[in-house]
């Protein structure tokens, strides 16, 4: 019997670590709450889409084209003028008062009622390269209206394009983000949940009492990582339910691929915890390595800030080692897309190899362990 794997003594003790976790709020707090509370916090502050830009406006023209010229910036929506007083436009820029300058020539309004061609320059603060970029991406658009508002009739092109976006054809930035984030802290969790614990085991003296009965190094996986796994899904279900009722993210695909996804992944990432805590059998470097492997690279080499097709050549191989960036994909295609499983498919087959690769080094440790 020692020889395979028994159901029997897995379950004991995942009964046990189920026992334990019931008694501990805090484990269930954090595996609960934590994820909920982040996702509609960072939901809420995190968002691309840039706006109230400050726009200080040195008008030599004072006249009415002028006036409406700067309007064309408020109604936007995006900008907000404001006046320079006696320090003047490159002033604030400097100081940091403002963001952009718009000047105005002095016979602005003359010319437009002769029907002269006028000129108008627009200064921007380039230290903040997204943001810069961003705020050019407005520029055509009020250009065009103020060719229509101000000549009095919208300019005659040769070519017309119309442009559609689908899957977000408004450009919700949050529909782009809380998915992404999702996943971050889902995986970060799921990582920390089973590094913390199972270094308390060793710290404590217990594991090193598990490992000298005849339960396998499998069955002790499967009892360590079956009740935190059910844990971490039950949290996925409730940042469900923040994304839709909170944020409003639509669900355009199947609610089963999607959770074949998050079983993945949350297998990837409690397989890479319990590695960590094998290896540093100690709570605080757990916990210590758990945030730098697992906040780090979700964040920056997943895709969920920077587009993983604009990374250098190294960077872009060396993500398809991170279950995030796979995971996110997936999500998104579901979430966004609708996509099924043959749309999905590589995403799917790298966490599988991913999540089965993180598990048997987990067990290679664990075998290395038993070894007198």
């Amino acid at each position: 019997m020692n020889g395979y794997f028994d159901f029997h003594r897995a379950y004991s003790i995942a009964r046990k670590e189920v026992m334990h976790i019931w008694r501990d709020p805090f484990t269930l707090a954090l595996a609960l709450g934590l994820p909920v509370m982040l996702v509609t916090f960072f939901g809420y502050a995190i968002d691309y889409e840039v706006k109230d830009i400050r726009l200080a406006v040195s008008d030599r023209d004072k006249g009415p084209a002028a006036r409406r010229f700067r309007e064309i910036f408020s109604a936007s929506g995006y900008f907000q003028p404001v006046e320079t007083g006696p320090a003047g436009p490159v002033a604030m820029l400097d100081s940091g008062r403002a963001s952009a300058a718009l000047f105005i020539e002095p016979d602005f309004s003359k010319k437009i009622k002769g029907g002269g061609r006028v000129t108008a320059q627009f200064v921007l603060d380039g230290s903040d390269n997204s943001k810069a970029a961003a705020v050019m991406g407005y520029l055509p658009g009020i250009q065009r209206a103020a060719l229509a508002r101000l000549a009095g009739a919208a300019p005659r092109e040769p070519v017309s394009f119309e442009t559609r976006f689908l899957y977000n054809p408004e450009l919700n930035s949050r529909w782009f983000t809380v998915p992404g984030l999702a996943a971050i802290i889902i995986g970060l969790l799921a990582i920390l949940l089973t590094a913390m614990t199972v270094a308390r085991e060793w710290e404590n003296g217990s594991m090193e009492l598990l490992l000298s009965t005849p339960v396998r190094p499998l069955e002790i996986m499967f009892g360590k990582l079956a009740p935190y796994g059910a844990l971490v899904l039950a949290g996925v279900f409730f940042v469900y339910l923040v994304s839709r009722l909170v944020f409003g993210v639509p669900f355009a695909g199947s609610h089963l691929l999607y959770l074949a996804a998050c079983l993945l992944f949350v297998t990837a990432a409690l397989s890479q915890g319990l590695l960590i805590s094998v290896i540093t059998r100690q709570q605080q470097i757990a916990m210590q390595l758990g945030m730098i492997t697992g906040l780090l690279p979700s964040m920056l080499l997943s895709g969920f800030i920077f587009p993983v097709e604009s990374m250098p050549v190294f960077f872009r191989y060396f993500t398809m080692l991170l279950p995030p960036r796979w995971f996110m994909a997936a999500a998104r295609g579901i979430i966004l897309k609708g996509a099924d499983l043959g749309e999905l498919a590589v995403p799917f087959l790298a966490l599988a190899i991913l999540s089965a690769g993180m598990l048997a080094l987990a067990l290679k440790k664990f075998k290395t362990d038993l070894e007198p």
